[in-house]
């Protein structure tokens, strides 16, 4: 005990959010993210560490994260032919600008806005793909050019949340004609672009910070949670990416719409 802290089920909330995370990066083509940036504020809370770097912490090693576990995702889904090349090398120069500027804005902006803006969009997103029965015949295209503008846009708020992309790449791609599927393990490959720079930044951010960041930081990015982590990401990505082979594309893009929607009543909440 640290206090009034069992660090034995700080250890099991680990373990268990982190194993979840795992699942949602190989399922839906997100980084984990969504899952990890809660936590990781959630036990700096509990460990009573300055609330002045406590989210901007959390966002950082959760980039951090991500890296590994997305690459370990898009490889396994790329393995079962679910990339596309074309998509992947036309966003990954403004992605990555994005995200480096997302780590920079980060910085200045107002937590509560961001986390407002993007509930937003998720809960939008949310509908469109849970009441959409897109098929060939019925597709949804989005205009070509809010599909070259968008990654630049992804990397941004991505790397301001601290999240793989995946929320919205995902339903992008997948509303410019390419199947579900394909759309999640392209999503997966793109939140390693967007974690690099995004992570880098978060460091750099920091360094300026030390007396009152966590112990084993380099900046905004914590190495202890990224070791605690990583490892069990890495063990339950393969599963995730086995169901999201095995369900259909009508069933995935339902599942991907209740996630959405699941993520954007959290971040109302958490703003009330």
């Amino acid at each position: 005990m640290i206090g009034q802290i069992d660090l034995f089920s700080v250890f099991l909330l680990i373990i268990i959010s982190a194993s979840i995370a795992g699942v949602l990066a190989g399922l839906l083509g997100v980084g984990g993210g969504i899952i990890i940036v809660p936590l990781l504020y959630y036990v700096m809370n509990l460990l009573e560490y300055d609330q002045s770097i406590i989210m901007h912490t959390a966002v950082g090693t959760s980039l951090f994260i991500i890296i590994p576990t997305s690459i370990r995702s898009s490889i396994e889904h790329r393995i079962r032919g679910s990339f596309d090349k074309k998509v992947f090398k036309s966003w990954i120069v403004p992605i990555a600008v994005g995200s480096g500027l997302g780590s920079i804005a980060a910085s200045y902006s107002s937590f509560k806005v961001l986390t407002l803006l993007f509930a937003g969009i998720a809960s939008f997103v949310s509908i469109q793909m849970f009441i959409g029965t897109k098929t060939k015949e019925q597709n949804i295209n989005i205009p070509k050019s809010l599909f070259q503008i968008s990654p630049l846009f992804i990397g941004l708020f991505s790397a301001m949340m601290g999240i793989g992309g995946g929320t919205l790449s995902v339903p992008i791609i997948n509303y410019s004609g390419i199947d579900i599927k394909k759309a999640v393990g392209t999503s997966a490959a793109i939140g390693m672009v967007i974690a690099i720079p995004g992570s880098l930044g978060f460091m750099l951010g920091g360094l300026n910070q030390s007396e009152l960041l966590p112990p084993f930081s380099i900046g905004y990015v914590n190495w202890l949670a990224f070791l605690l982590i990583v490892p069990i990401t890495l063990i339950t990505v393969p599963y995730g990416v086995k169901l999201a082979h095995r369900s259909s594309q009508k069933g995935l893009r339902k599942l991907f719409g209740i996630f959405l929607g699941l993520t954007a009543l959290k971040m109302f909440s958490d703003l009330i």
